[in-house]
């Protein structure tokens, strides 16, 4: 599996962007496929998964209500739709992809190489 992350940008405080992550390989529609960001000098850290079927989602706390993880695997690609944009959610987002149910990016097998979303105050 080849994830191929793009939408990324700058974006004043308040705005939208959405997010792709393009899959290659036939199993891809098999993955829950997870968006993880890093922010300069910190950590990675989780923001939204989705199951293969696309009925179960999980987010972080921080983005809950503002950000909507969605996939359509017809065209193998998952969409982090980010919306009231804040300069916090700067970061390198990546997608990534696993075949087990976690959040937990060490269990994640596969990753796009993430497209920088930028957030101007």
């Amino acid at each position: 599996v080849q994830l191929q992350a793009s939408g990324g940008g700058l974006v004043q405080a308040g705005g939208s962007l959405r997010l792709s992550c393009a899959g290659s390989g036939r199993t891809f529609s098999t993955y829950m496929t997870g968006w993880f960001r890093q922010a300069p000098g910190k950590e990675r850290e989780f923001v939204a998964a989705i199951t293969w079927s696309g009925i179960s989602t999980l987010y972080a706390d921080s983005v809950k209500g503002r950000f909507t993880i969605s996939r359509d695997n017809a065209k193998k690609t998952v969409y982090l739709q980010m919306n009231s944009l804040k300069p916090e959610d700067t970061a390198v987002y990546y997608c990534a992809a696993t075949g087990r149910a976690t959040v937990d990016e060490y269990q994640y097998d596969y990753w796009g190489q993430g497209t920088l979303v930028t957030v101007s105050s």
